[in-house]
């Protein structure tokens, strides 16, 4: 199946694609695309959540090969999350652009600690719903450069390195 779509029709994209936060200035983050989960989730630390102009901010860090990347965004929430493993987590929840392919789009994306998961984001079906089309047999369909690439190590800051 072609990342390329008939006029009008949905763009498709794998299992597993190369995901852009550009409100954020993260690129190329390895995301699991799944239809399971309601909410998308990105690994991170939570550093602090303060006020600015009144409006509530979280400052975060996502750490992935080694490297924590800092970013800060306006916290829509703070929601009661179900995990994979079925307990209900408090998350803070930010509202920011996100790039599949060449598609655009603001979506809710909740912090979570990811060092578990193979992959640092997770995408989910809220921020899938019309806008795409999921092809669970292929990988990489929006981000052709990506396939030869292997999900990058998460871990919490202070988890020994392997």
């Amino acid at each position: 199946m072609s990342a390329r779509s008939a006029p009008g029709a949905l763009p498709v994209v794998g299992w597993r694609e190369l995901v852009d936060l550009p409100g954020i200035a993260l690129t190329g983050i390895p995301a699991k695309i799944d239809t399971g989960a309601r909410t998308s989730s990105l690994h991170a630390r939570v550093l602090e959540s303060f006020e600015r102009g009144g409006k509530p901010f979280v400052r975060f860090a996502v750490d992935w090969d080694d490297i924590a990347h800092e970013g800060e965004a306006v916290q829509v929430d703070m929601r009661g999350i179900t995990s994979s493993n079925g307990e209900t987590q408090k998350r803070y929840v930010i509202k920011t652009p996100l790039r599949i392919g060449g598609h655009e789009f603001r979506a809710e994306l909740s912090l979570a600690d990811r060092s578990d998961m193979q992959f640092p984001m997770l995408i989910g079906r809220t921020a899938l719903r019309r806008r795409f089309v999921v092809d669970a047999g292929h990988s990489w369909l929006q981000s052709p450069l990506a396939s030869s690439i292997e999900a990058p190590a998460i871990r919490s800051k202070g988890a020994p390195t392997p």
